[in-house]
């Protein structure tokens, strides 16, 4: 009589957890998110570096703004991760370049490269003529 008396208390409160999927899927989305994101970053920090070591072994003459695009662009495409570590490289990267003594005017016009790679922007707008089809 007592275990029938407490599957008649409880039925209400468990039918609602166990009916609601959405309420499970919800709990796990919610422990994943911090992961996700973590991973997204990480991931998001190595195209920026992709891209930068990209640059270097390019050495082309006005390939500048392109790789900062390309690299911006690649790791937003990661997700709010990637897109929140190409925002924070980026910038770090500019003020150091300004503390640096680099003309503030050329910082300006990467951070413009920098938005529009980042805002799902093609970087190929900004790519120079003859570079080579590896990059």
């Amino acid at each position: 009589m007592k275990l029938l008396l407490a599957v008649w208390f409880l039925q209400p409160l468990l039918s609602t957890l166990m009916d609601t999927q959405g309420f499970w899927e919800t709990t796990w989305n919610a422990a994943k998110t911090p992961f996700r994101f973590g991973k997204e970053a990480y991931q998001g920090s190595r195209d920026m570096l992709r891209a930068y070591t990209d640059m270097r072994a390019a050495n082309w003459k006005d390939s500048d703004k392109y790789f900062h695009a390309r690299g911006n662009y690649d790791a937003a495409q990661r997700g709010p991760g990637g897109a929140w570590a190409a925002k924070h490289i980026s910038n770090a990267r500019e003020r150091l370049d300004i503390l640096r003594g680099r003309d503030p005017a050329d910082s300006v016009a990467d951070q413009e490269a920098n938005n529009w790679g980042r805002s799902g922007g093609d970087p190929k707008r900004y790519r120079p003529r003859g570079l080579p089809p590896k990059y």
